[in-house]
């Protein structure tokens, strides 16, 4: 059997732990290397993620400032937030009282969602309606949209006109300053809010 000299032992032996601690030492070089490059794309994309939120932050606010007078001339006239029940009522008796009318009745329905609010696009706002039937005794036929006119004047909320019949109530020639015409109107007064955030799980 061949052995190796006494004199190659020592080299041989020293030759293995020389490359068995380079081949450790290029390993542990590559794990290194391997962690830096995973905690850089890591830094990197905390970097992206925050230049979006900058990015979107600023377009929030560009939105914001371009549409905050008219949200809060909305909120002002009570287009957005709670139904102004009181503002209308009042803004029908300074009408009757400006226009010489002959009074005004009145039934207003429980707010409910608005049926065409899908067309309207509304985003994360939920558009609703209240009903509002009146009947307005008139002199001539003018006195209609003379009256809404006066009543859109008020900025007392925003309405719009369903549908409106007009009738004759005397059968005698009209005197001066009575009334012979009576309308039938049915309009909605329509008010915003905004969307409740779903509600998250504990």
């Amino acid at each position: 059997m061949n052995r190796a000299s006494p004199t190659l032992t020592v080299p041989l032996l020293i030759f293995t732990g020389v490359l068995l601690a380079s081949i450790g030492l290029v390993k542990f070089t590559l794990d290194k290397a391997h962690m830096a490059e995973q905690k850089y794309n890591a830094q990197q994309t905390q970097l992206r993620e925050a230049a979006t939120r900058v990015q979107k932050s600023g377009a929030e606010k560009e939105l914001i400032i371009r549409y905050l007078p008219g949200y809060r001339q909305l909120s002002a006239i009570g287009f957005v937030g709670d139904e102004q029940r009181i503002n209308w009522l009042d803004a029908l008796r300074v009408v009757n009282q400006k226009g010489g009318l002959f009074g005004v009745d009145y039934d207003i329905s429980p707010r409910r969602p608005y049926p065409l609010a899908p067309a309207l696009a509304p985003g994360q706002m939920n558009i609703l309606q209240s009903v509002m039937k009146l009947r307005l005794p008139m002199l001539h036929e003018a006195d209609l949209p003379g009256f809404f006119e006066l009543l859109s004047n008020q900025q007392a909320g925003v309405f719009m006109v369903d549908q409106c019949t007009i009738r004759r109530t005397a059968t005698a020639p009209a005197m001066r300053h009575q009334p012979n015409l009576a309308a039938e109107c049915q309009m909605s007064w329509l008010t915003a809010q905004p969307m409740e955030p779903p509600a998250t799980s504990p």
